[in-house]
């Protein structure tokens, strides 16, 4: 039984990855992020973000509303410091990265680009930055221009993180991959609004992006509705907390899943997941992706 995956001649040893900011950078749980595909790591920017006030998660019933904001040290920081550490992962690493505009993603790809990492992950989704981020993903027209200008200056696996706050993710995805993108990923967290007991914002960013199981079956159905649309890889997200939600994804059309709120609950959850999805598949006698992916029916 083999699930190995191969996007744009990298390849995974599994198809389930941890996803951003819920991992970090993947050093603080190497021995989780030996037994995973591949680590997302936490979002990164140009410049040394200090995130949006606390508090800055918010629980509810069926999932979280984070408000983090993309803290984190910076480009600079990171290729110094962080990444010199991270070269011992037995797994994948795909650095998620963020910025204000086109020039700030360039500048960013192309310092990345000489780095010992398996890819880029374009953050065009998060929903709790006042600049960037979503507001950048709600443009089909934004989404190639952004993706053919850092497609220009980096030879890495390039997957863009699309959004689904008030756009079509298909028409995203085709505007992705006509702007060379290697696959998408779909979706990140949605919009929302979390208040206190005397009718007051809660979070500390005022908004935030709602995850976990609450956003699974809107999640399965963009996934299912962007292969529909593009030839490239589709990796999907969104409230995957345990192997029968993954098979789920890949049945939708998903070629690999990343798992984000159940790393919050557990450390190791995205390795529970594929240790479940691996049993699942054996009690169904199912030997490869190849025989789920797409089962669903709705993609080619």
């Amino acid at each position: 039984m083999s699930f190995e995956v191969n996007i744009a001649g990298v390849k995974f040893s599994n198809p389930i990855i941890a996803a951003a900011g819920t991992f970090g950078f993947g050093i603080e749980f190497r021995r989780f992020a030996h037994c995973l595909g591949g680590v997302v790591t936490k979002a990164l920017t140009l410049k040394p973000r200090s995130g949006n006030p606390v508090p800055r998660i918010a629980e509810f019933n069926s999932g979280l509303v984070n408000s983090v904001g993309l803290e984190n040290p910076g480009l600079e920081v990171f290729t110094r410091n962080i990444l010199p550490r991270m070269k011992g992962l037995k797994c994948r690493v795909l650095v998620n990265v963020a910025g204000e505009d086109v020039s700030e993603f360039v500048r960013m790809a192309e310092q990345l680009t000489d780095e010992r990492i398996d890819g880029l992950e374009l953050n065009l989704s998060c929903p709790n930055v006042k600049q960037g981020g979503v507001l950048l993903g709600q443009s089909p027209q934004m989404v190639e221009e952004l993706t053919g200008a850092v497609r220009k200056r980096t030879r890495k696996l390039l997957v863009v993180k699309l959004t689904a706050n008030f756009v079509d993710p298909a028409e995203s995805a085709k505007a992705a991959e006509a702007g060379g993108a290697d696959a998408v990923t779909v979706i990140n967290t949605l919009f929302g609004l979390v208040l206190n007991d005397d009718g007051k914002p809660l979070l500390g960013g005022r908004t935030g992006g709602v995850s976990g199981p609450a956003i699974k079956p809107f999640a399965l159905f963009c996934v299912d509705r962007v292969r529909a649309a593009v030839r490239v890889p589709v990796i999907g997200c969104g409230g995957i907390m345990n192997g029968k939600d993954a098979f789920d994804f890949f049945c939708a059309g998903a070629s690999m899943v990343q798992v984000g709120t159940a790393n919050l609950v557990e450390p190791g959850g995205a390795v529970r997941v594929a240790k479940e999805f691996k049993t699942l598949c054996q009690k169904k006698g199912i030997k490869g992706l190849e025989e789920i992916i797409g089962r669903a029916g709705g993609g080619k």
